[in-house]
């Protein structure tokens, strides 16, 4: 499904990439991996199914088939546990994730400049819901990149229900592995900047890949300037391992400015609630969300103490 790529990358600015990337999508895809038989045999098993149109009807991005199986659906779309970003509508079955991505694309969207014809990044993508958000904003094209394997086969499994798929890919790479050329419009990094050790070497790598004067959107965890200028969790936050730094939101004005980017805009705040990220059954066997990684008594910290979950998008250009 990934040669798909090389025939849309020939509509945009892709093509002196497209071969690179595929060839190390393919590789990272043959690795060893003892999950890969059952997401493969779920895939077969989606394929079976009827295929439909996808639009959006927020909160899902909807695929309108008819005649599903659901139970069987439901089965092996399970197999591909936990599905984090959505939610998503296939005909009468609703696989409600652990986020709700519509409303935080309610937040970029009336910001960002118009995605029509635009050759678009999606860093750390996920399965691909904001991708497909952006290819049905009339991207020329829509490339996420998400190195965790399982997401890209969800990805591959929502693109089986698709009859007619949009210009949207997900491949299974990381931003460094990504040429350093100045070849898209637009780049989205949205809750990655937090997971990165080296935070000032993940905005120039964006920056460098981002053609002359394109555009930015940058969306973190980020801290009240009362709490400092930054945090740096000593161990876990909000029961996340791998989060090295939260910064206020002028600290991280201060890093873009420093990378070189400029019209640097602060577009939104807004804590995160239950409302937005919560546990629902098809988050697998860990069936925690974000209640149960704030303090029981004061919903503002965290369970270690730190403050709670804050997320800015900056929006801004090279």
């Amino acid at each position: 499904m990934i040669n798909n790529f090389t025939k849309q990358s020939l509509q945009s600015k892709l093509p002196s990439i497209s071969d690179e990337l595929l060839s190390i999508s393919k590789q990272t895809l043959a690795v060893n991996n003892g999950n890969i038989p059952k997401w493969e045999a779920a895939i077969n098993e989606i394929k079976k199914q009827p295929k439909g149109s996808i639009d959006y009807q927020a909160p899902y991005l909807t695929i309108h088939t008819k005649n599903n199986n659901i139970e069987a659906l439901q089965q092996s779309l399970k197999l591909l546990m936990p599905w984090r970003k959505g939610p998503y509508q296939i005909g009468d079955l609703q696989l409600d994730s652990e986020w709700r991505g519509d409303l935080k694309w309610d937040r970029v969207l009336p910001y960002i400049q118009p995605l029509k014809g635009k050759t678009v990044l999606d860093v750390g993508s996920g399965n691909g819901y904001f991708t497909y958000l952006m290819a049905l904003a009339g991207a020329e094209i829509a490339l996420g990149i998400e190195p965790f394997l399982l997401f890209n086969y969800q990805f591959q499994a929502m693109q089986t229900l698709i009859n007619n798929p949009l210009n949207a890919f997900v491949l299974p790479l990381k931003l460094e592995q990504i040429p350093e050329k100045p070849l898209f419009d637009t780049v989205f990094s949205m809750g990655v900047l937090y997971h990165q050790k080296n935070h000032l070497l993940h905005l120039q790598q964006l920056k460098t890949v981002l053609a002359e004067d394109g555009e930015l959107i940058l969306e973190t965890l980020i801290i009240d300037e009362k709490q400092g200028e930054q945090i740096i969790p000593q161990d876990r936050y909000a029961k996340m391992r791998n989060v090295w730094c939260l910064p206020s939101t002028n600290t991280l004005h201060t890093w873009l400015k420093r990378v070189g980017f400029k019209k640097i805009k602060l577009v939104d705040v807004t804590k995160t609630t239950p409302e937005e990220q919560r546990a629902t059954h098809w988050i697998g066997d860990n069936t925690q969300s974000l209640k149960d990684f704030l303090d029981p008594n004061d919903d503002y910290l965290t369970i270690e103490g730190l403050p709670a979950p804050k997320r800015a998008i900056f929006v801004c250009q090279k």
